[in-house]
């Protein structure tokens, strides 16, 4: 067996959950499985001069004892206009099909790895594999649902001309996948309901590697020498893409109410989006000084991120979050911190609730969520229990090793 793997983004750009590509190969070259990759030039987190050196790169040979071959096509910088981002996504898929069907390492691979992100990507793969009369077989790596996700944000509406392309090209993905690989109960629920049949689903929840991610104790965290950050303070940590669907509007309403109200409480935002600079200007013009904004960090601090804080946030506006666990609440667990979630009911409530590793509110609701950030600033000792209680569900159910292994047998499974 050889595998074709296609990305829209690859090392060493940053993105919040490179990591599960990265282990997933890694797992998979361990079994001695070949893996043939393309990928564009890398632009997300690059300055121009390390962009450079990638520039007319063609193929390189890189780590795993050479079973992974990277090859990179170029593509013009990514950027944070949303149109130009979009036809970006679009001149990459039209690549990534032509190298699909006509590229002779691509043409010599038995079966096609793609994930949902963008959600064009998987049609590309639909589409390779008729073009080359089904002798590539096809998994598909679910890890967000379109178009539900533009329902959720207020971008498309149920019915609409947006929904309806979509729902379109879900169903043809779904449809020509041989393989389709969910990270939750909820989403496999979610795709049988459109007519995917189970024999066709693999659930396999998004992991953390629980060595890379501990528990660093305030007084030994680089980070807050670095960024000049009081140490005595109880802070909130977000890490991951500030975007459209974060619901950055009611948590920093939150944070301006606590600014008077418990001034000890701070709220840190690392990462990067779309909605970033509008985060900038409102934290600005309601001189938020209880609010911090950092960039992404390198992987090997990943452990310093998450035990930056008091406790980590999850969350999202209303609808968006109906069939997801985001990736972070496993880091955030991992790295012995309580989980504070505002997102929708569902299988994260109940993670959460049984095993009184956080607290969790309705996304949406303003109060509840902020009364639930005073009720962790009053009660540290519940803090702590809540941190405990969430790293021993990790190591109970979410190493990297058995979530790796989990996406080797799935392929493994897959006849040629």
């Amino acid at each position: 067996m050889k595998l074709l793997f296609i990305t829209s983004y690859f090392h060493p750009e940053v993105a919040a959950s490179s990591y599960l590509g990265d282990n997933i190969r890694s797992a998979l070259c361990d079994a001695g499985i070949p893996i043939t990759l393309f990928a564009p030039v890398p632009s997300r987190g690059l300055s121009k001069d390390e962009r450079r050196l990638y520039k007319g790169e063609k193929k390189q040979e890189i780590l795993n004892r050479g079973l992974l071959t990277v090859n990179r096509y170029g593509l013009f910088r990514e950027g944070k206009n949303a149109l130009l981002r979009a036809l970006r996504y679009t001149v990459s898929s039209c690549k990534q099909f032509c190298v699909g069907i006509s590229n002779r390492d691509a043409r010599q691979c038995d079966v096609l790895f793609v994930t949902s992100t963008p959600p064009i990507q998987g049609a590309v793969a639909a589409l390779i594999k008729l073009f080359r009369r089904n002798k590539i077989r096809f998994v598909y790596n679910l890890q967000d649902i379109f178009p539900d996700s533009l329902v959720g944000t207020g971008l498309a509406n149920k019915g609409g001309i947006l929904w309806k392309i979509g729902r379109a090209i879900e169903d043809f993905t779904y449809r020509h996948a041989d393989k389709i690989i969910v990270i939750s109960e909820d989403f496999k629920r979610n795709i049988m309901a459109k007519g995917v049949p189970e024999s066709k689903i693999a659930v396999i929840y998004n992991w953390v590697d629980e060595n890379a991610v501990v528990d660093i104790p305030r007084t030994g965290n680089k980070l807050f020498d670095k960024y000049g950050l009081d140490r005595s303070k109880f802070y909130i940590t977000y890490s991951g893409n500030i975007g459209l669907t974060q619901n950055m509007e009611m948590l920093l309403d939150v944070m301006e109410e606590l600014k008077s109200e418990a001034p000890d409480i701070r709220l840190v935002l690392i990462g990067d989006g779309a909605f970033k600079e509008q985060v900038r200007r409102t934290i600005a013009e309601k001189n938020l000084t209880n609010v911090c904004m950092l960039p992404f960090q390198p992987y090997e601090d990943i452990s310093h991120v998450f035990s930056l804080g008091d406790v980590g946030l999850v969350i999202s506006k209303p609808g968006v979050g109906a069939n997801s666990v985001p990736s972070k609440t496993w880091s955030i667990m991992s790295a012995s911190r309580p989980v504070l979630a505002s997102f929708d009911e569902n299988e994260l409530k109940g993670i959460i609730g049984d095993h009184q590793c956080g607290v969790f509110t309705k996304a949406g609701d303003k109060q509840a969520f902020k009364q639930s950030v005073l009720d962790l600033y009053n009660n540290p000792s519940l803090c702590v229990k809540f941190g405990r209680n969430g790293r021993q569900f990790v190591m109970d159910h979410l190493t990297r090793e058995v979530g790796a292994r989990k996406y080797v047998t799935v392929i493994e499974s897959i006849e040629p």
